[in-house]
């Protein structure tokens, strides 16, 4: 056999497997849906507040439950201790004051 056979015995191969993988994440969607719903379910029955983004510290965990000093607890030209802190930006509502004071 030919190289250029094997070649495109690969190429069709891949192509083939190409096509699944978008076959396989349609019905992954499909049979997933009803485990989403369940746990939408869970969360409204149990009140559950906002969603946890980062496992880290406290202030980064849940935005809306932080308290604007406490990133800088220590002192208030300490160094942000965990990467996800500049990931980020600040709240809505610094900025405003911001805007106020200038």
């Amino acid at each position: 056999m030919r190289k250029s056979s094997l070649f495109l015995i690969y190429i069709a191969i891949n192509i083939i497997f190409f096509f699944l993988i978008f076959a396989h994440a349609s019905y992954r969607r499909n049979a997933d849906m009803q485990l989403v719903a369940k746990n939408m379910e869970m969360a409204r029955k149990l009140e559950l507040t906002d969603l946890c983004l980062f496992t880290e510290a406290s202030y980064i965990r849940h935005l809306s439950q932080a308290d604007v000093h406490t990133p800088f607890q220590d002192y208030p030209m300490s160094v942000e201790h965990f990467p996800s802190g500049s990931l980020l930006g600040p709240p809505p509502t610094i900025k405003k004051i911001n805007a106020k004071l200038d």
